[in-house]
This record gives structure tokens, sequence and C-alpha cells, in this order.
């Protein structure tokens, strides 16, 4: 996995293809066949962690059927690129539509995301003709890797949190000709996303989220609280707050792991493939529109390639060191109090871990368009992207006839 020619310095943007060394998938081969297995609960189920009968099922396909260099082929159609912002390497795609107005637009993955998340999404994007919508519906898309992430990592200082990362976008896009762009994003994605809009609104053409940081009770609320509201609302907020109760018993180790000893649990995940299968896994059958195995929401392909993203670049430490540079964010790196004035729009899935509050979300953001989906979940790109995408185009266009 090298740039092309030789490394970046300054503001050189390098071209990049994915092409990983036979002798690294023969290693992760080896380790896979010399899996050591812990006993399993009998009839445990999903409540104490994944299966082990599911995690070995997957692990054989793993071995034997998934082909990488299939996937590697696939992200390899687009142009890739790296480059140096603020110190750290930044692996990016940059797919341009053949409309020449397109509206540039960032893409921004989240955590335990990549780039691979928007495979499904990009081709509509940038080529609406070719979908059978209105080329005025185009976009030039710009997907980075998260300092710290994958062929963006690993990082070799600390402080990499979201508002650093918005402040290098800025830089980026910059260096890409993009003085105005649009912004997307869910979990971390979104948390930039909605960085971009609040410090730097003069670059930001409106900023579209499929999930809103803060937004949810994480309280439970008072009755004074809900006096305030009509009976729907009223009823929304309960269930917020349900959800998030239930996320902060049952769901929310891996945050406060990733928050407090993120090299530790590197250790662990860098040295075993099944380790870190496990620790995603998980989170792609928790957190999607799934009724029992994340394969019902998510490609099983699709879900194997971000992990291995993860696992060839050796990042599973460097990525989670997000998670603990926002909860030691001290100063301006401390959650901003002040609101974004950038048009914000908000798609809702039912299945998503926060369920956003339209009332708490207007006290932040400048809010201009809010759509509830009836399917979907926190992948939203990968589990419904003609939903995502229809979003994304209705909002741009609902700016443009302002």
């Amino acid at each position: 996995m090298t740039s092309t020619p030789g490394e970046t310095s300054g503001e050189r943007i390098e071209p990049f293809r994915l092409s990983v060394p036979q002798s690294d998938l023969d290693d992760l081969y080896d380790r896979l066949d010399r899996t050591r297995w812990p006993a399993e609960l009998p009839g445990a189920g999903w409540e104490y962690g994944v299966p082990a009968g599911y995690l070995r099922e997957l692990v054989h396909y793993w071995r034997h059927t998934y082909d990488w260099r299939a996937a590697e082929a696939e992200l390899n159609r687009w142009p890739q690129f790296t480059t140096t912002v603020d110190g750290a390497n930044v692996h990016f795609a940059h797919v341009r539509s053949p409309e020449p107005d397109a509206t540039p637009l960032l893409l921004t993955h989240g955590w335990p995301g990549s780039l691979v998340e928007f495979l499904d999404v990009v081709g509509p994007l940038t080529d609406p003709v070719a979908h059978g919508v209105d080329p005025a519906d185009a976009f030039h898309v710009v997907m980075p890797g998260i300092p710290g992430f994958g062929l963006s990592g690993p990082t070799t200082e600390p402080g990499w949190e979201a508002g650093r990362v918005a402040d290098a976008w800025v830089e980026l896009m910059r260096r890409l000709g993009y003085e105005r762009f649009g912004a997307q994003g869910g979990d971390w994605g979104a948390a930039i996303s909605r960085e971009l809009g609040r410090a730097h609104p003069d670059r930001i053409i409106g900023v579209h989220l499929n999930l809103l940081p803060g937004a949810q009770a994480t309280a439970e609320p008072t009755e004074e609280e809900l006096a305030a509201l009509g009976p729907e609302e009223r009823e929304r907020t309960l269930r917020s707050w349900r959800r998030w109760a239930d996320w902060s018993r049952e769901d929310s180790a891996y945050a406060a792991l990733q928050s407090t000893r993120p090299h530790t649990l590197g250790y662990a995940l860098t040295d075993s493939p099944v380790g870190q299968l496990a620790w995603i896994v998980e989170k792609f059958r928790a957190w999607t529109d799934s009724e029992e195995l994340p394969e019902e929401a998510v490609d099983r392909d699709r879900m194997l390639t971000g992990v291995m993203l993860y696992w060839l670049t050796g990042t599973a430490g460097s990525s989670a060191r997000i998670y603990y540079e926002r909860a030691h964010a001290t100063g301006r790196r401390a959650e901003p109090a002040e609101p974004s004035t950038a048009p914000t729009a908000l798609a809702v899935f039912p299945a998503e871990l926060q369920l956003p509050l339209r009332h708490r979300a207007e006290r932040t953001e400048n809010l201009v368009r809010w759509t509830e989906f009836d399917r979907g979940g926190h992948f939203a790109a990968m589990e419904e992207p003609d939903l995502l995408v229809g979003d994304v185009r209705a909002f741009f266009r609902q700016l443009r006839e302002k």
C-alpha cells in the first residue's frame, strides 16, 4: 500500500493505488488457521457478545471464500491520493462528476467505518444522468480517511479529535480547488461534518447528517421538560431516553474502553484478526436494521472489506484514539457550545443507536430539513444507499432553489 511517486511532503498530492503484498494476506490466512478459540457458553446467543458458532462460520468464509483482490480492484476504480495535512497522512478518494458544475461534496465515515461505506452511493451522486436523475443533482465527491483510521493511519501525535479533523478537511478541500463545499456524514463523520458547519460556515454550502451528536435524551426527562412538549414529541423524548439508557447499560463498553485505554485494546486487536473481526462485527449487528444477523442489513463481503482495512493497516488502536481525544479535549477542542449557522439536514433512520429529538436539534443547528425513514440504521450508506442519496440530492436541491 504505497503512494507513487514517493512520499508526500508539503502540500503535494500524490496518486495512490491499493496494492497489498501477498505476504500480508498469507500472514492473515496463517493467523486465521491458528485461531485459539475460547469455550462457548451454550445458548448465550448475542447477549454475551458475538456467538462462537456464528463467528467460526464467518471466519471460515473470510479465510476460504472472501476475495480481497476483488475488493481491492473495486476500490481501485476510484482515483485515490495521499497528502500530508497538519502533520498527518491523509488518504482520500476523489471522484469527479462528468457534470462540470457539480456541487463539491465531502463524505466522512465514522467508526468502525471507512470509505467502503460509500461504495454504493458514489455512482448515483457523481453521475445522476446515468441513474435517470437531473444532471443538476450531480456532485464531485471527496472521501478522506480520518487520520488514524485505515489508509490514513496510524497517526504519530495526539490531538486528532473532530475539530482538528474538520480543520484538516477545509485545508484538503482548498488544495483540491474547492473553496465552498457540502458535507455529509454519520457517526464520527457527523461530528466532523457538524463541526465544519459550526467552525467554517463561510466554506460550507450545507451539512447533511444521518446522526446528530447530542440531539438525543441523555438523561431522564423531567416533568417540566415533558410538559412543554406536544404529545408526539413527548413520547419520542421518552423513547429517546430509553434507547440511550439501554445503550449505556448494554452497549457502551467499547466507547468507555476506547475513550480511556485505546492502546491496551490496540495490542489485542492488532495481533488477532479474529479479535478485530469480532470487535467490529458486533457493532454491525447491534447498530443495523437487522433482526438476527448483520448480513440481513449489509453485504457480508463489504463488511469484511471494512475489517480488512483496519487489519491490514494495523490501525485498531490509532482509530480508537479519536474517542480518547474527544473525552480529554480542553479549550476550544472540547464540546462546542456555539450553535451552527450552516444550513443543516438530518436524515433519521429508525434503527440508529441515537434517536434524535427535533426540539433539541433546533437549539444547536440551523435545521432546514428533517426526514424520517421507515427502515435503515447506523450504517445508512451501506444499508439504504438509495434513501440516503435521495435525501442528499433533495437537501442540496432545496438550498439551490432558495
